[in-house]
């Protein structure tokens, strides 16, 4: 009996061990992707190979800022400055920030 229970605990240490480790894996992997398609995409748009529509892309921002303020009316007023502090600086910052988090994304990965 009690070799059963520690062979079934060893059992469970082995698979989630192996489901953490996947996950890393995965993750890494996820992370890897989204970074660097998100960083090629910049570089293309910078060079003229892609085309961005940016009026549409300010209208869906806009949209998430209204939505978001909908909620965030509820919170704190410093979250509300430093919501709208942070959304100004990406607005003007768009390549920086982009290129940001492709980096961080790609660093999170290795």
């Amino acid at each position: 009996m009690t070799s059963h229970i520690t062979q079934n605990g060893g059992t469970t240490t082995t698979h989630r061990r192996c489901a953490g480790y996947l996950f890393q894996r995965v993750g890494k992997i996820a992370a890897t992707a989204v970074g660097g398609g998100f960083l090629l995409l910049q570089i293309a748009n910078h060079s003229g190979y892609v085309q961005v529509d940016w009026k549409k892309v300010e209208k869906d921002v806009n949209k998430a800022k209204r939505r978001l303020k909908k909620k965030a009316n509820k919170a704190a007023p410093e979250i509300n400055t430093f919501i709208e502090e942070a959304s100004e600086f990406v607005k003007k910052n768009i390549v920086v920030s982009s290129g940001f988090v492709g980096g961080f994304l790609l660093g999170l990965a290795s």
